[in-house]
């Protein structure tokens, strides 16, 4: 199956190939990432590479009512070992995120352009962050993306500097959503660290379902 080269409208994800890729191309226009996220599409690629367009098929996702945590991390919690902020310092949690080394990657794929594309977004409120603090320093956080009316929060990135951080922000942020009637949280591709936390793979057609 042969990629799409992105002009103006993105075809249809069931166009993708059969590792997700849909197409290539096109621009991180507020417009664009908005029609991306709402039809289930996200982008990643490299600083050396064109703008790459996703759409997995499974979809890993985690129903907030199913978040696991485990018995040493249910005794942090309680300990309230570390400070949760929401939307209080983006900017130093995405250049956290693009500094952090990952396993099978070269460089970052939070590239400039990612960087003030999403920067926007959280000046215009769709882009939400975790901060997560110990002794006043940022040790880790995430942020992503929150189709709100779609009760839908989209993750992008996570990073720790200090153990079970972004564990901690991540399990204060799914407790939020909750309360705020969150139905799903997109996790996009499948890692056990997520799945950990009680996320699992359903197919792209159910996930869709959740947007429309």
């Amino acid at each position: 199956m042969s990629v799409f080269k992105l002009y103006e409208n993105f075809p249809p994800v069931e166009k993708a190939n059969e590792d997700g890729l849909l197409a290539i191309g096109g621009d991180l226009s507020v417009k664009r990432l908005l029609d991306a996220y709402n039809r289930g599409i996200f982008p990643w690629y490299e600083a050396s590479q064109p703008i790459m367009w996703w759409s997995p098929d499974p979809r890993m996702v985690l129903f907030p009512e199913k978040l696991k945590i485990s018995k040493s991390m249910k005794q942090i919690v309680r300990q309230d070992s570390f400070r949760v902020s929401f939307n209080q310092d983006f900017e130093a949690v995405i250049n956290k995120c693009a500094a952090v080394k990952r396993d099978g990657q070269n460089g970052t794929w939070i590239t400039p352009e990612m960087k003030k594309a999403y920067l926007e977004l959280f000046h215009l409120g769709i882009v939400k962050s975790v901060e997560v603090w110990q002794n006043e320093e940022l040790v880790g956080g995430l942020y992503g993306i929150y189709l709100k009316e779609k009760k839908v929060f989209c993750g992008e990135s996570m990073f720790a500097t200090v153990s079970n951080a972004s564990k901690f922000g991540f399990i204060k942020w799914v407790e939020q959503l909750k309360l705020e009637g969150v139905k799903l949280i997109d996790c996009q591709v499948y890692t056990a660290h997520l799945e950990s936390l009680g996320a699992e793979e359903i197919s792209r057609n159910d996930f869709l379902d959740f947007l429309s």
